[in-house]
C-alpha cells in the first residue's frame, strides 16, 4: 500500500476527483509540453457530467490560462479504465501529443500506460487480516505499524494534516451566507454550533457539536476552501468532526490525535487499495462509507480499543453504507453531500460504541465488507455514480 501522504492530501475543494486530480493532470501535461502551440482537453464520464458543478472546467482553465486551450465536455463516449477520464492533446507544428489521465479518487491521477507510483508503496501488507496478525504477534498498535513502515517523519506530516483540519473547522464555524452554485444552500455550521437548546441533554449536545464540525469542514470544501482529503474532498468533514469532538470532550492530546489519524489512514488505504474511494466508480458508499470507517477506527484508537474492536467498528461503518448512491444536485458538493458528512460522523461514534460491546460476536470481517462494497459499487447503475442523472439530482428542481 501507498504512504498515507497519498491518502491525506491538502487541497482546495470541492472535489478531489474533479478538481484536485484534473488540476494535477493538466499541470503535469502542460509542463511536459510547455513548447506546444495549443492544447485541447476532453472530459469524459463523470468528469463531463458533473464537471461544471464540481468546477473541473475552472481548474483546467486556470492551468492553461496563459496558452490556447479548447475544453470539451463529452457526455456520450463510454469510459473504459475509469469513469473519471480526461484526454489531453498538445499541438505542435509537426506533431500532436495525446494521452489519457484517470482521476481515481482522493486527488490521485494515473496516466495512460502507467501504474500507481511504485515509490509510494511503503506498506508490504494489503489486508486488515494480515496487518492485525502482524500487530498482534508483536504487541503493536496500528499507529506503531505505520511508524515502522513510514518512519518517524510521518508524524510531522500528520501534525500538519491535523492542523489543516482544525483550521477548516475554525474558519467554517465563523462563516455565514449562501454557498455558490445557484441552489441557495445556506451555511449551517455557525448556527448549529451556537444555537443551544433551552434544556439541552448531553446526547443532543453531542449530536449538535459533531454535526457543526462536520458542516464547518464540508461547507469550507463546497466554497473552495482548503481542506484535507479524508479520504476525499466530498467526505472531508467526517473524520475531523469526530476527532475534534473527542479531543474537546476527553482532552486527548495532539499526539494521541495523530496516532488516531494514522490508524484511520490504514483503514482508508486498505479500502483505496482493495476497492475504491471514488464516488464515480462505486457511489457515495466509497466516499462517505470509507470516511465513516476511518473515523470509527480513529475513535477506537483514541479509546485504546483492541484490534478486533477497531476492525468491527470500521466494518460496521462500511456495512451500513452499502449501496449509498452518489447523486449530487447540479453536480455541486452540497446536497446531499454536506448533510451526509454530519450523519456519517454521528454514525462513526455509534459504530465504535457498538463495537466496544459486541466485537466478540462479530461474523463479518473488514476485508469481507470491503470486497462486498466494491462489488456493490460496480453493480450500481451509472446514474447513481456521480453523474447527477439519478436519485436526488434527478428529482430536485
Amino acid at each position: 500500500m501507498q504512504s498515507l501522504k497519498y491518502l491525506y492530501r491538502i487541497g482546495i475543494g470541492p472535489s478531489s476527483s474533479h478538481t484536485i486530480g484534473p488540476f494535477n493532470a493538466a499541470k503535469r501535461f502542460l509542463l511536459e509540453n510547455r513548447d506546444a502551440d495549443s492544447f485541447k482537453v476532453i472530459l469524459y464520464g463523470s468528469l463531463a457530467k458533473t464537471g461544471k458543478g464540481h468546477m473541473t472546467d475552472k481548474v483546467v482553465s486556470e492551468v492553461f490560462s496563459d496558452t490556447e486551450c479548447e475544453l470539451v465536455f463529452d457526455y456520450d463516449t463510454p469510459t473504459d479504465f475509469h469513469p473519471n477520464t480526461m484526454e489531453l492533446f498538445a499541438f505542435y507544428p509537426d506533431r500532436t501529443v495525446q494521452t489519457k489521465a484517470y482521476s481515481i479518487g482522493g486527488g490521485e491521477v494515473i496516466f495512460e500506460g502507467e501504474e500507481r507510483d511504485v515509490h509510494a508503496e511503503v506498506y508490504p501488507l494489503n489486508s486488515f487480516t494480515e496487518i492485525s496478525e502482524y500487530c498482534r504477534e508483536r504487541e503493536m498498535r496500528i499507529w506503531q505499524y505505520v511508524e515502522e513502515c513510514e518512519g518517524e517523519q510521518i508524524w510531522d506530516y500528520l501534525y500538519t494534516i491535523w492542523g489543516v483540519m482544525k483550521d477548516a473547522i475554525k474558519v467554517g464555524l465563523t462563516k455565514e451566507g449562501v454557498l455558490h452554485g445557484g441552489i441557495g444552500t445556506q451555511r449551517k455550521a455557525k448556527y448549529l454550533y451556537r444555537q443551544r437548546h433551552i434544556d439541552e441533554s448531553e446526547e443532543t449536545k453531542t449530536n449538535r457539536l459533531v454535526c457543526a464540525y462536520a458542516y464547518a469542514v464540508s461547507e469550507q470544501n463546497a466554497s473552495c476552501g482548503t481542506i484535507v482529503t479524508a479520504p476525499t474532498c466530498g467526505a472531508c468533514g467526517v473524520l475531523p468532526a469526530v476527532l475534534m469532538f473527542l479531543q474537546k470532550k476527553r482532552n486527548f492530546s495532539d499526539e494521541q490525535i495523530v496516532h488516531a489519524l494514522a490508524t484511520a489512514g490504514i483503514i482508508g488505504n486498505l479500502i483505496k487499495t482493495n476497492a475504491s474511494i471514488s464516488g464515480a466508480e462505486c457511489g457515495c458508499q466509497a466516499e462517505i462509507g470509507t470516511a465513516c470507517a476511518m473515523a470509527s477506527a480513529a475513535a477506537g484508537e483514541l479509546y485504546e480499543l483492541d484490534l478486533d474492536q477497531i476492525e468491527y467498528a470500521a466494518e460496521i461503518s462500511i456495512e451500513h453504507h452499502l449501496g449509498l448512491t452518489c447523486d449530487p444536485v447540479l453536480g455541486l458538493v452540497q446536497i446531499p453531500c454536506i448533510e451526509r458528512n454530519a450523519i456519517a460522523a454521528m454514525r462513526a461514534l455509534n459504530a465504535v460504541n457498538l463495537a466496544d460491546f459486541l466485537a466478540d460476536t462479530r461474523m463479518i470481517t473488514f476485508d469481507m465488507i470491503v470486497e462486498t462494497m466494491y462489488e456493490t459499487g460496480k453493480d450500481l447503475k451509472v446514474n447513481y455514480r456521480e453523474t447527477s442523472e439519478g436519485g436526488l439530482a434527478k428529482k430536485y428542481k
